[in-house]
């Protein structure tokens, strides 16, 4: 799937929800909760031994949901992450290797950033499209406008201390593509799906 394509899904979305599964079998009940709610899509982070597994099953369990794997620092999660069905890359920094490897896979890559400098990294190879974070420890929406005009055709995806109580500005201000988040992941199931569906109607009402 091309960039802009892959872009244009997540902005829709308005919401990236950022899943960390502890084991494999909490991976397919979290993952219909977030259908059931609306949002069919997660960035499963490779903070946990059985990331790679979650994202394989989903991918096959959910072909047409939009799975992505987060925090991924190095080729090697790379790798594994892209061979197992990941649709797109996120890492709470910026990494030359990942991006390396995101591009001879054509794999969208999205590099945190929270400095100009951090950013001209990601410029150098190519990225405007990128994570900021932890979004709410640098500043929030106040130093992406600040970074946004120094760089104009960028666009960023916060994540960091994201909650209903601050989305909806932060979606307002339009350099930004969506807003990663983790707070309607808590909980059972049945939980998750109601959080996702109130998150949803708040960020589409």
């Amino acid at each position: 799937m091309a960039h802009e394509k892959l872009i244009e899904q997540i902005k829709k979305m308005k919401i990236v929800p950022v899943v960390v599964l502890n084991s494999i079998e909490e991976t397919l009940p979290k993952m219909q909760a977030l259908v059931n709610g609306g949002l069919p899509c997660a960035e499963i982070t490779f903070r946990t031994p059985c990331a790679a597994d979650a994202i394989k099953l989903t991918c096959e369990k959910f072909p047409d949901m939009l799975v992505g794997a987060g925090t991924v620092i190095n080729r090697e999660q790379c790798e594994k992450a892209i061979k197992v069905g990941s649709k797109f890359i996120v890492s709470p920094g910026f990494s030359e290797e990942v991006a390396d490897c995101c591009k001879e896979h054509g794999m969208l890559y999205l590099p945190g950033i929270v400095t100009p400098t951090e950013a001209m990294a990601a410029i150098a190879k190519g990225l405007t499209t990128l994570k900021f974070f932890p979004a709410s420890n640098y500043g929030g929406l106040k130093t992406i406008k600040a970074i946004c005009a120094a760089f104009p055709y960028l666009h960023i995806m916060p994540t960091g201390g994201i909650s209903t109580e601050n989305i909806l500005e932060y979606l307002a201000y339009d350099k930004i593509i969506a807003c990663g988040g983790s707070w309607m992941m808590s909980g059972t199931p049945a939980e998750i799906e109601e959080k996702t569906k109130a998150a949803v109607a708040l960020v589409n009402k």
